[in-house]
């Protein structure tokens, strides 16, 4: 009967270790929470965990109207078990951290090894394992599956002592040696009697199956690898980009996006930095990008810097993937997908949801003790995601705020009807047209001449940087302008990259914003410098880098644990009174 039980036992773990992965979840695991970050939106949130925008409304119906950060959002959980076979290495599942769980007990819960996490969640670090954020799970075991093991055990059997029986006797009846005997039964040493009762150890053989644990301190191990600096004596850089094209603007400003990453090389290699260049044209079409990374020595690059169209951008960062290279999208892209699960890729040009997200957030804290006039002026270019972000950012703040209609006849008397003289009056337009400042610069500097005592300031759009014929009305309004990117061409830097410039290539700049060959050098200087101090994964301490730009600042930002990265640079650009120019980060 014992052995039955026993082959029981081990039937039955057998059977568990065979069960589907998540088994064991709970109910509530058919959804789990995302804490909505800075720039993100219902958008962006739905790409990250590949559900519909639909779904997430249907379970946080208040979210079609309007997510703030640090609003947590119910996210449906994918069904692993509807995948077939062959797709599941493809799957994940996601998991929100509670207060106090470590990842040794995530791996635990899951029965999925912790390297298996980590690897899943390339961004995972100790600040980003907090509570609240997600990570993860693979929906397929990738090693460690459970073991079978035969081990002998000595299992105890209670038997009487007969008449005439002896020590000597037991001990071959039983295959034991007297000392084991002894052992377990000490009494045995004043001689045996007929009617005692005694213990015999008897050795079985069992197969147990044993599931792979891990140490605590191997799985410290394993997140703090991931900021080991990996030297390497040259930085192997491709470019990427489209020079023989249909349309010859954007030729041109690849054209001195290439010309400017040259005088980075330049100004690297003369502060003692190896720079191995390549310079592929992939044209405008798709095919001609698949020929050039068919190119071996592609897969030799520590970085790939180019791509303009989404099709080029989605190509090269697959290709990065599997390669494990870096990849920098230069451009203003619309891959978001791409960006939130490929942790190679490093967006410069910031989505315009973070841009707005971050400057209306920076505006809040330099004007929530001023007189907030948002002003209608009836044009194009509406900010309409910018204006409702920033409202719903000023009443969460419990700013006050308000907002005048435009009216050519009664502009002056509104706008002097809605001003005080306790605190600076900030104005701000909602559309970014130049029409729009065509209308108003005339009654706001009459206002500002006149009245000194209101304080008047402009707060605008990056687009402002291109209206140079209105550059007084913004030194006389104190102007502010928020953008990812400004030259400021009194400054020395600016001028003596220039002047560099036109000794290099015997021609001035295209006025484009931003300027193409300023952007080619603030990212070859940044991302050369990245190699040259951090190695090949320089991804872990690329926060702690610092570079005084000419035009175009880098803070970059994971957008969860397992995608890439995004620049969330932002200018605040002051046009003074006296007539300087100040830009802070």
């Amino acid at each position: 009967m014992d052995g039955i039980k026993s082959c029981l036992i081990v039937f039955s773990l057998c059977l568990a270790a065979q069960q589907p992965l998540f088994s064991q979840t709970r109910s509530d695991d058919k959804q789990f929470y995302h804490t909505v970050e800075h720039g993100q939106t219902v958008y962006s949130i739905a790409l990250m965990y590949d559900v519909s925008e639909e779904d997430i409304y249907r379970l946080n119906p208040s979210s079609r109207l309007y997510v703030k950060t640090g609003e947590k959002l119910k996210i449906p959980q994918k069904e692993v078990g509807a995948l077939s076979e062959d797709r599941k290495d493809e799957m994940y599942v996601y998991h929100t951290i509670q207060q106090g769980e470590t990842l040794y007990g995530v791996s635990k819960r899951y029965r999925i090894p912790a390297e298996d996490i980590s690897d899943a969640n390339p961004g995972l670090t100790f600040q980003s394992f907090a509570a609240g954020k997600t990570i993860r799970i693979p929906a397929a075991k990738i090693q460690s599956e459970p073991t079978t093991v035969t081990r002998t055990v000595v299992r105890k059997v209670e038997y009487t002592i007969k008449k005439k029986e002896t020590l000597y006797g037991i001990c071959r009846q039983f295959n034991i040696t007297s000392d084991q005997l002894l052992r377990y039964n000490p009494e045995l040493k004043a001689g045996l009697k007929a009617g005692m009762l005694i213990v015999i150890p008897v050795e079985t053989e069992e197969s147990v199956t044993i599931a792979p644990e891990q140490e605590e301190f191997d799985l410290d191990a394993v997140m703090t690898s991931r900021n080991e600096i990996r030297k390497t004596n040259v930085a192997r850089i491709a470019l990427l980009l489209p020079f023989q094209v249909n349309n010859s603007q954007h030729a041109g400003r690849f054209l001195e996006y290439y010309e400017g990453f040259l005088l980075a090389v330049d100004s690297m290699r003369s502060s003692g930095m190896a720079v191995e260049l390549s310079v592929h044209d992939i044209g405008d079409t798709g095919q001609k990008l698949r020929t050039t990374l068919e190119n071996d020595a592609l897969r030799k690059s520590n970085l790939l810097i180019g791509g303009v169209t989404n099709e080029q951008i989605e190509q090269i960062g697959e290709f990065a993937l599997k390669n494990g290279i870096k990849y920098v999208v230069p451009s203003y892209s619309k891959c978001d997908r791409l960006t939130s699960g490929n942790a190679s890729i490093f967006q410069v040009n910031t989505p315009y949801q973070y841009l707005f997200s971050y400057a209306t957030a920076r505006a809040c804290a330099l004007f929530s003790d001023c007189n907030i006039i948002l002003l209608n002026t009836h044009d194009r270019d509406e900010k309409t995601l910018f204006v409702n972000t920033f409202k719903a950012d000023m009443r969460e703040r419990n700013i006050a705020f308000r907002e005048l209609s435009f009216s050519a006849a009664s502009f002056a008397n509104d706008l002097a009807a809605m001003l005080v003289t306790t605190r600076p009056n900030i104005i701000v337009p909602v559309s970014s047209s130049i029409d729009a400042l065509r209308k108003i610069k005339a009654p706001l500097r009459t206002l500002a001449d006149s009245k000194p005592e209101y304080r008047l300031t402009l707060f605008g759009y990056p687009e402002w940087q291109m209206y140079t014929d209105f550059l007084e009305d913004f030194f006389v309004l104190n102007t502010h302008i928020y953008t990812s990117f400004y030259a400021n061409n009194l400054s020395r830097e600016v001028q003596r990259f220039n002047a560099k410039y036109s000794y290099w290539y015997k021609k001035n700049m295209v006025s484009n914003y931003p300027r193409y060959a300023m952007l080619g050098f603030d990212t070859g200087v940044f991302f050369i410098s990245a190699i040259h101090k951090y190695g090949v994964n320089f991804e872990g301490n690329i926060q702690n880098l610092s570079y005084p730009s000419i035009q175009t600042g880098f803070h970059f930002e994971r957008v969860n644990n397992w995608g890439g990265f995004i620049n969330t640079n932002l200018y605040i650009v002051r046009f003074n009174r006296d007539f300087t120019i100040t830009r802070s980060e």
